[in-house]
């Protein structure tokens, strides 16, 4: 009777945790990148939870068959020689079970680091995502705007997120579309998500980045074509322009809040790929000048001290001139 009541109880403990799994965002997945990571998540969570089963009554069994007995004190059980079979059984089952978890878990990743299944025809929304301090910098190349601690994007629509980072190394993540991908100050990293529902959805950086970290999150709101073609002509029509002086005030603050421009910082500070990849990101035009005035000034020293020496030397060769003809 107690064994059955302990029983009921574990049960319904686990109804009330699994009600709850509608609140985790990850197990809520609102685009085909997070449901295939989702569904990786329950899997592995229904293995895990048959191997403790499995476990548990074997656990049981043991206790209840080998149990002390009321068997006379100097009884001695009788001997056994271990089975080959039970051992061989014992070690697959764990290899087996290793190998299925790897294949999933390689054959999901490859998924979602491409374009979602059904989506490889559509032209994909470039977006370039950059961290600073604790904020979010979204620019739109396309459409020639940008955002501050929120993006907006359209549903049904394949999105590249372009990450990368003007300080430390920071995390994007919104868990109800996909996993995070790291951001980084000399390299620029592709995350792929589509959204198949409209909605708000929390993004966060997932990487410890300060003291700020935990303030860091921004808003994706995902959003019919037409609303998105609507929301993109009120920007053009009512935001003011990105200039570079705003821009690098934008960069020395610590936190601000939602922001928006007609025009996009890459023109004037462009994203590290390509030729300005590595260690050029972030170089203003000055510097390049600045090198340039460095090196005329160099090749001009060169010249003038040319010049002088070879003046020395034609001083020098009228001195022994004169020398001569005092001599002579």
């Amino acid at each position: 009777m107690k064994k059955k009541g302990l029983l009921i109880s574990l049960f319904a403990a686990l109804l009330v945790l699994l009600t709850g799994c509608n609140s985790i965002a990850v197990l809520n997945p609102k685009g085909p990148v997070a449901k295939t990571q989702s569904d990786v998540i329950i899997f592995s969570m229904i293995v895990m939870a048959v191997v403790l089963l499995v476990v548990y009554v074997l656990y049981i069994y043991m206790l209840t068959k080998y149990r002390a007995s009321k068997a006379a004190p100097d009884y001695e059980p009788p001997h056994m020689e271990g089975s080959k079979w039970l051992e061989i059984t014992w070690t697959l089952i764990p290899v087996i079970i290793v190998i299925i978890l790897s294949v999933v878990t390689v054959r999901s990743t490859y998924a979602v680091e491409k374009t979602p299944e059904g989506y490889e025809s559509d032209k994909p929304l470039i977006i370039y995502a950059s961290s600073s301090n604790w904020k979010w910098h979204f620019s739109y190349p396309e459409e020639g705007i940008e955002t501050v601690n929120y993006v907006n994007i359209p549903t049904h629509r394949p999105v590249e997120f372009r990450l990368y980072s003007f300080g430390p190394i920071t995390s994007f993540w919104v868990p109800q579309l996909g996993g995070q991908k790291y951001a980084m100050s000399d390299m620029v990293t592709r995350l792929h998500l589509v959204a198949e529902h409209e909605g708000s959805f929390v993004g966060k950086n997932s990487n410890f980045s300060g003291k700020g970290f935990a303030h860091m999150e921004f808003e994706v709101l995902a959003m019919s074509p037409a609303g998105y073609t609507k929301w993109i002509d009120e920007v053009k029509q009512t935001a003011s322009e990105l200039t570079e002086q705003e821009f690098n005030s934008l960069l020395e603050a610590d936190h601000v809040g939602r922001k928006t421009y007609t025009s996009t910082h890459l023109t004037f500070r462009p994203a590290p790929e390509g030729e300005h990849g590595g260690h050029n990101h972030g170089a203003p035009a000055a510097d390049s000048n600045e090198g340039t005035d460095k090196e005329m000034d160099h090749s001009k020293m060169d010249h003038s001290t040319m010049d002088h020496s070879n003046m020395d030397h034609s001083e020098m060769e009228n001195q022994e001139a004169d020398h001569s003809q005092h001599g002579n």
